[in-house]
């Protein structure tokens, strides 16, 4: 397997798209010893990134669930 970059993924679906590649390169049981590690830390990487994509996204829709009910407010 190509090593993969560190830098950050370029939106949440190649960030998923790695991950699921990165699973199947794991549970093949075909990779090196030496680059079981990195691969490891490259997942926590993108889960830590994808954790945060979701956090944001989640915080967004609560703004605009707070914003739709102060207009449904009467005044």
């Amino acid at each position: 397997m190509p090593k993969k970059s560190t830098a950050a993924p370029a939106s949440y679906a190649a960030a998923v798209e790695e991950l699921e590649q990165l699973i199947d390169a794991l549970e093949s049981g075909q990779l090196p010893l030496e680059d079981l590690l990195a691969q490891y830390r490259r997942g926590n990487e993108l889960l830590q990134y994808c954790r945060q994509r979701l956090q944001a996204v989640e915080e967004q829709v609560r703004v605009l669930d707070e914003g739709a009910a102060r207009a449904g407010e009467a005044p």
